[in-house]
Parts: structure tokens; sequence; C-alpha cells
């Protein structure tokens, strides 16, 4: 196996895909070896039940460019791509679908447009979808909601095909399906996003994975993505607001009460009333936020200093060498190994 450095990584997950593997994967190998730029290939096997695994082990086995990563079971998109970032060792890294509809031929014009300008991040457009109209109309709507929400718009979020410089994308740490919004990730940390329109052929071989059902994941997500982007490092912000008018709230009711008192000429109703049980409600409201508030910050800061970020479990690695992955995430220190004690995490 050579172990000299690639200038891109390829990273392929892939899910019962025994009917597109023997045609696609060697498509992908032809076509990066007539590019400029020398490559890995890095697919990622994400728990297939098929003849997923044994076709790539098969291909694997006269081909050293060509390195997989088996997961032990069905992690996710995002897991997978996670698993095959941080084998990467290129300095730039695309992602690729493993359903052949994202050509390969696109890499090499999105590699030179991430070197020739001042960019991070160049995103594939895939303007003529070779998807179903219902499909593609609900793709429009959500990256309009997306771009809308989070300010970063783009006009296709669902492609894949992106190149990333490896700096941007290898220490993000993602998690459930938010492998979809990781051009909003890298902008959270000042990436430069550039986008270019490119080709997309029509599915000709498996069954694709993505579904309707999808939709209202996308909207959970998007929630989460927004309370990320815009509290990550202070999420006492969020609830001392909620905090703030819930008091506010609960003010108003008392204020309420007791001119009703007075226009009715009895004390008691200050007291004994809705509304002076609503602005009580909203005052237990905003006491609850704040202790919420302050487990957050402190969750925040456990998190940021003793997180690694890897959630999922490999089975085994081809193509790897005896070290495995040249690359892994940076090594904490051996005191970061044991969970903190009460004391550590609320010391200034």
């Amino acid at each position: 196996m050579s172990t000299a450095r690639p200038e891109v990584s390829v990273v392929v997950p892939v899910f019962q895909e025994e009917a597109s593997i023997p045609t696609v994967i060697p498509h992908f190998i032809d076509s990066l070896s007539r590019q400029r730029r020398s490559f890995e290939l890095i697919v990622v096997n994400d728990g297939s039940r098929d003849r997923t695994a044994e076709l790539l082990d098969r291909l694997a086995e006269n081909e050293p460019r060509l390195r997989v990563i088996h997961l032990a079971r069905n992690y996710g998109q995002t897991a997978a791509l996670m698993a095959g970032f941080w084998a990467a060792r290129a300095p730039i890294i695309v992602p690729l679908d493993g359903d052949g509809q994202n050509p390969p031929e696109e890499i090499e014009r999105l590699c030179d447009e991430l070197e020739s300008g001042p960019y991070d991040v160049v995103s594939g457009w895939r303007r003529d979808r070779k998807d179903t109209w219902l499909r593609t109309q609900a793709s429009r709507v959500a990256n309009w909601l997306i771009g809308r929400v989070t300010g970063v718009r783009l006009h296709d979020y669902g492609c894949t095909l992106k190149a990333y410089r490896a700096e941007v994308i290898r220490d993000a740490r993602l998690y459930g399906e938010m492998h979809r919004f990781i051009p909003v990730y890298t902008s959270m940390h000042g990436a430069r996003i550039r986008e270019v329109v490119v080709r997309h052929n029509p599915r000709v071989a498996g069954k694709s994975k993505y579904g309707y059902g999808r939709i209202f994941k996308v909207l959970v997500d998007l929630i989460l993505v927004r309370m990320l982007q815009k509290y990550r490092t202070k999420p006492m912000h969020f609830f001392g607001k909620i905090t703030q008018w819930s008091w506010l709230a609960s003010l108003l009711c008392m204020i309420f009460g007791i001119g009703r008192a007075i226009y009715a000429q009895s004390p008691w109703k200050a007291f004994w009333g809705k509304a002076p049980l609503v602005g009580v409600i909203f005052f237990l409201l905003g006491c609850f936020s704040i202790m919420l508030g302050l487990v957050a910050e402190l969750a925040m800061r456990a998190a940021f200093e003793y997180n690694a970020g890897r959630y999922w479990e490999e089975r085994r690695r081809v193509n790897f060498g005896p070290g495995g992955a040249e690359w892994e995430p940076r090594e904490l220190p051996e005191a970061r190994l044991r969970a903190p004690s009460y004391e550590e995490v609320i010391q200034p």
C-alpha cells in the first residue's frame, strides 16, 4: 500500500447498494485516475446487509487506492461521512453519493474552484436535477427555508457533491441527520462558501434510500441547527430570554390582578383568581428556564472540554495498512479520559 499522501480524498457512504457497486465504484476509480490530482477513494459501508461488503472487498483486493471502512451496523449517512472524513489523508475532501447520480468527472472542477480563490467550501448545485417533480419541488422549498433560517443561502443543500478544505471539516462533530447542514457548520467557523452548477445523472440501478418522511426530520434538525448556530457557546442567553419574557408576563398578570382588586374593592381578588394563578405559572417557568440554562452551560463546557466526538463502531478496514487511518482526532490528555468531577466542571 502506498504511503504517499494523496491530493484529494473522495468519501463515498453506501448502504444496500449491491446493484450499483460493481459498476459505480470502478467508474469512480477510472474517472479519478484520468484527473490531474492523486486520490484515495474511501468507501464507507454503513452496515449493509446485502452483498455490498463482499463486493467492496473484492474490488479493493487489486486496487490499493480504494480504501473500505465497514461499520458495525447501520448508523446513518452522517456517521458514515464522519468516519470517512476522519480517515481521509488529503488536504481536500470530497463526499460523493454511492448511487452514481453525482458524476465524479465534476470533482476536478470543484477542486480547481476551491484552490483558485479564497474559498473553504465549494458546493455543488444540481440545477438540472434528474429526480421526480415532487421531490425536486420539496427540495427547493427546503433549501429556501434552510437559507432563510440560517442565513447561509445555497440552492442545493441536499447535493452531497461538495469540495471541502480538510481543516474545516475534519474537526466537525456531526450526529443524527446533520450531514445536509455541513455548509452551515463550516460557516459557523468562518468558512467561505462558493456554489457551482454540477451535472446530475438519473439513477440506473438500486433503490433510493430517501423518502418523503425525511421532510419532518429536516424541519426538526433545522431548529436544532439554528439553536447551535446562535446559542452554541451561550445557551444561557436563550434560556435567559425565556425567563425575561416569562417574568414580564408574570408581572403584568400581577398588575392586572391588583388593578381588578382595586376596581372591585375586594383585596382578596388580588391574590386569588385566574390572573394571579397564570402569573405564578409564568414566574415558575422563568425559574425553570434559569435552571435549564445553568445545566446547558455546564453541559456545553463539559462537551467542549471532554468530548472526542466519535459515536460509531467500525467492524474492520480494508487497504488502511497496519496503522489504520493516518489521521485521527486530536489526542486527549490522559486527565481528560476520565469523567470530570462536579468541582472540576463548575470551577472558573
